[in-house]
């Protein structure tokens, strides 16, 4: 399972239509094959701060996400509405029962 956190940290005034773009992209990418989780949220303390937690089944499905239009139409808004910076760890991961034993 390959899993992405990033932390995207917005202006003030782009916000909302960056968080309009993710809103977006977090519909579109949850129908994908392959897309086993695909989540966002700002930080209770930080509104400007947009958290993107994504799980996949393999790395080939997440290169199939990169080639999406949805992925494009992201991209272009990130562009329009450049953060103040942005942040994106990938792992790959395997499932472990919780709670450990």
């Amino acid at each position: 399972m390959i899993v992405i956190h990033a932390k995207i940290e917005t202006n003030a005034g782009t916000a909302d239509a960056l968080k309009s773009a993710v809103a977006t992209m977090e519909q579109a990418s949850r129908a994908e094959a392959g897309c086993n989780e695909y989540t966002f949220t700002t930080a209770l303390n930080a509104p400007n701060t947009i958290v993107v937690v994504e799980e996949w089944h393999s790395l080939d499905a997440l290169k199939a996400h990169f080639a999406t239009p949805h992925m494009a139409a992201f991209n272009a808004a990130m562009q329009k509405h450049p953060p103040k910076g942005v942040v994106v760890k990938m792992f790959e991961a395997k499932e472990i029962p919780f709670p450990p034993t």
